[in-house]
Order: C-alpha cells, then sequence, then structure tokens
C-alpha cells in the first residue's frame, strides 16, 4: 500500500499528481506543516526532517517531492518513465534544475503576491527581484522548449512533472511569462492534464519572516 503524507495545498501534490498519473492506488494522510502535525513522534519517526510530503511505499519511506516522483516512474514504469539511461540522467538534471535555480525565487515572488498574510506584508520590490532572478533560467527553458516539445523526448515524462509541479505558483501568483512564450506552452500543457486538475486549490497562507536573516534562509 502505498501512502503519501501531506496535505494537499503543499509540496504533497506534486506526488498526488505523479500517482494518479500512473494510475495507482494510494492513501492520503493529509499531514499539516502549519498545525504542528510534522512535528509528533509518530511523524518524525516517517520523516525525521518533519517535512512534508513523505511517502511509504510498502515499508520504504522516503522524503523530498521530486525524489520520490523519480522513484515512482522509476519502479512503476508507463510514459512518463525515462526509456533509457541517458533519458534517466536528464530527468533528473531537469529536477535538481527546478530546485536549484527556480524554487526559491518563485516562492519569495509568490509570496509576495498572494502568500504572505496580512497582505499589508506583502512587498512588490521583493517580487521585481526574484524575478529578475528567474529571467535567465526562464530564458534556458524557453529556448530547450523552442527546439522540442517537452523536456526529455517527444511526450509527457516525469521530467516535465517535477518541473511543471514547481511552476505551478506562476499563475496562482499572476505572474505573466508571455515573454517566454515556448515555456508558457510548456506550463499550460502541462496544468490542463486532468491528473493535476486541483493545482489551483492552494489555501494556506504564510507568516512574513520577522528578520532579514530568517528572510534569507527562507528564499535565497
Amino acid at each position: 500500500m502505498i501512502t503519501l503524507y501531506g496535505s494537499l495545498h503543499s509540496r504533497a501534490l506534486r506526488n498526488a499528481w505523479m500517482l494518479r498519473e500512473l494510475g495507482l492506488e494510494w492513501e492520503n494522510v493529509p499531514t499539516n506543516f502549519q498545525d504542528g502535525s510534522t512535528r509528533t513522534p509518530e511523524f518524525l519517526a516517517i520523516n525525521p526532517n518533519g517535512r512534508v510530503p513523505a511517502l511509504d511505499d510498502d515499508g520504504l519511506r522516503l522524503c523530498e517531492s521530486l525524489a520520490i516522483n523519480l522513484y515512482l516512474a522509476r519502479k512503476y514504469g508507463g510514459p512518463l518513465a525515462p526509456r533509457t539511461m541517458e533519458e534517466e540522467a536528464l530527468a533528473t538534471q531537469w529536477s535538481f534544475w527546478v530546485i536549484t535555480e527556480i524554487e526559491k525565487p518563485l516562492l519569495l515572488a509568490a509570496a509576495n503576491r498572494v502568500l504572505f498574510e496580512p497582505a499589508s506584508a506583502r512587498r512588490e520590490a521583493e517580487v521585481e527581484i526574484a524575478l529578475g532572478k528567474l529571467a535567465r533560467p526562464w530564458g534556458v527553458l524557453n529556448r530547450h522548449l523552442q527546439r522540442q516539445a517537452y523536456l526529455v523526448n517527444e511526450h509527457f515524462t516525469v521530467a516535465d512533472l517535477n518541473v511543471a509541479s514547481v511552476m505551478t505558483l506562476l499563475p496562482l501568483a499572476g505572474i505573466d511569462i508571455e515573454a517566454w512564450p515556448s515555456m508558457q506552452r510548456w506550463l499550460r500543457e502541462c496544468l490542463d492534464r486532468p491528473a493535476v486538475a486541483d493545482w489551483k486549490d492552494v489555501s494556506f497562507k504564510i507568516p512574513r519572516p520577522e528578520t532579514a536573516l530568517e528572510m534569507l534562509r527562507m528564499f535565497v
């Protein structure tokens, strides 16, 4: 039995998307990182980091959302799985890339558009700083997608799912990406897939870090 821990308003949505694409049977335990559920002894026995998501696949316990998806693709196969060692390497590369190049500045931009609470804690100047950092990697992705429709081969794979799942924050935060039309086309196609129909349902809010150091730790 596969059990996914984490509210689907969190990064656990990335794994729910993958599990649905694979057509697997799974159970969700909606552990919430905001109410202390991830700090209980029971949850820390599953993921000592005290974070969601976490996955239990018949006794194998994993954390880190994109690594979980790479594992699921490798184990259960299907059209989302890499077909060769080279494709597996590329899927891993793009998964590392989106975390390294995209996730933190995009989260900073989204926090200042929709996630920080109260709304008075949001700073549009910080959005502009984050978007400045994102312009270069978005250019890299856009040029790649000018040459081919998807990241690794001619169809949607775990590589596309992992990268697009991080970038769901773009439309949620109302960030304009018309300057990168190939990336925009690709992201729209990814988010139109039925398996991720609930990507728009992100209801959580986060308090603004109280100090500059806390801000750096969270977003840089």
